[in-house]
């Protein structure tokens, strides 16, 4: 089993409904109206839709791959405490630089370290779960090991 959020299930799932209701159809009569003009070996409006009617139908398999071997876990369905777990946002501070930073914790498909969402999978994520607020981690970076202290647990 693949773990989930709950928004990374509604985002596949609305990501899953415009590829089939919008982009499909789209693609469809791309490939159609390309037809009309002609020779198809030479034709490269034809093979271009061809090509993203491939990429589109694949992206349409993985999605569903997905979501039938993902369990969703949504955590504002659990009791909140001050322990990290899967779903948690997790707000850390650098105990040398004094700086925070907030991290929620999410699936591998749902990971964006711009956003905040580190996956589960991550270096950091796995020396935090399990901890609790006021605990305190090192963690091994490039540039070294770094102290971490959990400020904040919070269960949205």
């Amino acid at each position: 089993m693949n773990p989930i959020t709950k928004e990374g299930e509604v985002f596949l799932r609305e990501e899953l409904k415009k590829l089939k209701s919008e982009d499909r159809p789209r693609i469809i009569d791309a490939i159609a109206t390309a037809r009309e003009f002609g020779d198809l070996k030479e034709n490269a409006e034809y093979h271009a839709a061809k090509e993203q009617q491939s990429l589109t139908e694949a992206r349409i398999r993985d999605i569903e791959s997905k979501l039938s071997t993902s369990q969703v876990i949504d955590i504002k369905n659990i009791e909140p405490s001050d322990k990290v777990i899967f779903g948690t946002t997790v707000t850390v501070s650098n105990t040398e630089q004094q700086k925070s930073v907030t991290y929620k914790i999410v699936g591998e498909d749902e990971a964006d370290a711009s956003k905040g969402k580190i996956s589960f999978a991550s270096p950091l994520a796995k020396q935090l779960i399990g901890k609790f607020e006021g605990d305190l981690l090192k963690v091994e970076t490039p540039g070294g090991s770094v102290e971490y202290e959990i400020e904040r647990v919070n269960y949205l």
